[in-house]
């Protein structure tokens, strides 16, 4: 166990992929702070289940990711009670599927906001005490989709593409610090976020759902398999052990051999 007495804070871990993260960090030892929406009763178990799990403390902060302001101040609510966010892993993120003539400016604005802009807030937040400690790891969930593009996401792939871009500006400006930044770049993850997009790609392809899953989702990816939640936190966990101090600035794909094509 390497994150003993060490601080994560995953934003977007109430459910799926961020959850999961969550736990992985929390089983290797550190306290953890949870964001996102939900049932309130369905947060507060997934809560008290880290904590009575894996013996860590574990706090959520219902900050909006679409505003900087709470942003920051999520990350300072951390720090005065844990006394560091040592581990920053930037998972918030939602989809909205549309042709580009007919994609509402509001829900670019949010998506932006959302998947893009509140990973530059956080780490800008943080960063001053990882430098103070001299120690952190950044770890920010992007997506197949910072690599290739598909029809009618154009705000995801846009906000994915600038995730990975971010990575690797801030990984060459903590080099020294030791501060890795790396991002995950998943396939499709079998989540409730790939999931609620499915009615939308139904509409906007005319497709059934089987036909979503079979000719849209994972034709995508050539071992026909969803990547799982688990694989990505196992990842996540590598890239904050000593073990991955040398690896920074990458962008890491896991996605069934997607973009190997």
């Amino acid at each position: 166990m390497t994150l003993i007495s060490r601080t994560a804070l995953v934003t977007g871990s109430t459910s799926g992929i961020g959850l999961g993260i969550a736990r992985a960090l929390a089983r290797d030892g550190a306290n953890v702070v949870l964001n996102g929406f939900g049932e309130a009763d369905a947060i507060e178990a997934a809560r008290a289940a880290i904590e009575s799990e894996f013996g860590v403390r574990a706090h959520y902060s219902a900050a909006d990711m679409s505003k900087p302001s709470e942003i920051g101040d999520m990350v300072r609510e951390a720090e005065e009670k844990f006394g560091s966010v040592d581990v920053l892993v930037n998972n918030a993120g939602i989809q909205f599927v549309s042709a580009i003539e007919e994609f509402p400016g509001a829900k670019w604005e949010q998506i932006i906001a959302i998947n893009l802009s509140s990973a530059f807030y956080a780490m800008q937040a943080a960063i001053p005490g990882m430098k103070a400690r001299g120690w952190g790891r950044i770890v920010n969930t992007a997506s197949a989709h910072s690599l290739v593009a598909s029809p009618y996401k154009s705000a995801y792939v846009a906000a994915k593409h600038g995730i990975a871009g971010l990575t690797k500006t801030a990984a060459l400006e903590l080099a020294t610090h030791k501060i890795t930044v790396n991002c995950i770049s998943p396939g499709y993850v079998w989540t409730p976020l790939v999931e609620a997009q499915i009615p939308d790609t139904m509409k906007a392809r005319g497709l059934s759902k089987e036909q979503v899953i079979d000719e849209v989702l994972l034709k995508a990816q050539p071992t026909k398999e969803f990547v799982t939640v688990d694989q990505v936190a196992a990842l996540a966990l590598f890239l904050c052990s000593d073990a991955a101090s040398q690896i920074t600035g990458t962008n890491i794909s896991m996605d069934g051999g997607w973009t190997a094509q």
